[in-house]
């Protein structure tokens, strides 16, 4: 694999005294040559459910799919969005997992699948998070939506801005535990891509991956919906759902390698039918497509010069992971490259971008792209420290020069 770094050109911006002021140079930043992506690669498989799609989940990219646009009733899949805004709050730090959530009457009022709450009775969101998440439980749902937004209706609102926010464009949520509602609806690809959203919390794979726990210091017992954790090595997630108007429906993820994929199975006859076309869906993926990884998340690629800056320069670190994927055999023909401006005025912000790193094929075909981010935070410098600065790097050119 190839590594080629494609750096702009630079121009003039000013010149002053050149012993006191120094030379200002300003870098300008090459516009991003934008690539066609590959078509999806769609192999002949039966799939008898509604919908389904299969992604793989650091890039993205769609290696089957069926349907993957028609609005469902999504069921207790609904509950990773949940889920998702959880994590999110945690990771904010405005709710913690040791947080007591207060029963409603309208949490204790959901039907379906429930841990049986009472009113007024207290459990820790960890443990609320476990029933969701291993039983699909219902009014674990509610009594969670209430401690995060006050009541349901706002924790509606937070999840349809959120699924806007993530691209998916043919939802709308009505609730957060998926009972049905005719203005409740999802598709295949939106719950890929909010399924990739909450695999950024590796915390979710406790829960996922917990065949039988218990709440309520051991008085009831939690049985995992999702038996594929059982039957199919490398699954840790994510969520099943039934009801009589969305047929049998799974949500499914697993890792093998550098592959991790989301196999999402809507509508299907019967609940071994939607295991076993998940699974289908799985072994496709894992046996025609392989991963290879480019970078890492939060991987140092490398500096970028800082001009009247407080710093002389700037790590470069990758926002996330970057995985090509492409067919069997075909590994050795993938490439990187990194595209970087020379230098950055400052101030620069940390998490500020950068610029890209792209995956590409050997005809130069886009295979992926993440972006390239400010490590810290590099303040501007006041007049005296950048004639200093330009002083001291024309010092060393000179001392350098006169070393030859």
């Amino acid at each position: 694999m190839g590594t080629r770094s494609v750096v702009p050109k630079t121009f003039l911006a000013g010149v002053s005294v050149i012993l006191v002021f120094g030379l200002i140079i300003t870098g300008v930043y090459e516009p991003l040559r934008v690539e066609a992506e590959q078509p999806t690669l769609v192999p002949s498989i039966p799939i008898t459910a509604e919908s389904a799609l299969l992604m793989e989940s650091t890039s993205g990219k769609i290696l089957f799919e069926k349907n993957p646009d028609k609005r469902l009733p999504p069921a207790s899949i609904t509950k990773i969005m949940t889920i998702l805004l959880v994590m999110e709050q945690v990771a904010q730090g405005k709710v913690r997992f040791s947080d007591m959530v207060v029963t409603s009457q309208r949490a204790m009022e959901m039907g379906g699948s429930q841990i049986w709450l009472e009113v007024g009775e207290e459990m820790s969101l960890e443990d609320l998070m476990k029933a969701i998440a291993i039983v699909s439980a219902n009014d674990a749902s509610v009594a969670v939506a209430e401690h995060i937004a006050g009541s349901e209706e706002a924790f509606v609102d937070m999840m349809n801005k959120r699924a806007r926010e993530l691209g998916m464009t043919g939802t709308n949520f009505v609730n957060a535990s998926g009972l049905p509602h005719p203005d409740h609806y999802s598709t295949a690809r939106d719950i890929a891509l909010m399924s990739r959203a909450l695999l950024h919390y590796p915390k979710v794979h406790e829960w996922f991956t917990t065949w039988i726990d218990y709440v309520r210091g051991g008085k009831n017992i939690l049985v995992n919906t999702n038996r594929l954790i059982k039957s199919y090595e490398g699954v840790d997630g994510l969520k099943t759902g039934f009801t009589e108007e969305a047929g049998y429906c799974l949500a499914a993820t697993a890792e093998k390698g550098n592959l991790r994929l989301i196999s999402v199975v809507l509508k299907a006859s019967d609940s071994t039918t939607r295991f076993n076309e998940a699974s289908a869906l799985l072994n496709l993926g894992f046996r025609h497509f392989a991963g290879v990884e480019l970078a890492k998340e939060g991987q140092v690629i490398g500096a970028v010069e800082v001009t009247r800056g407080v710093a002389d320069k700037v790590d470069v670190i990758c926002e996330n992971r970057l995985v090509a994927v492409v067919p069997r055999g075909e590994e050795e023909k993938v490439r990187h490259e990194i595209v970087l401006p020379k230098k950055v005025d400052a101030p620069v912000a940390k998490g500020q971008k950068i610029g890209e790193m792209l995956a590409l094929t050997e005809d130069g075909s886009n295979l992926g792209r993440i972006s390239l981010l400010a490590s810290e935070e590099a303040k501007r410098g006041n007049i005296f420290r950048v004639v200093f600065r330009i002083t001291r790097n024309l010092l060393r050119a000179l001392f350098r020069v006169n070393g030859k």
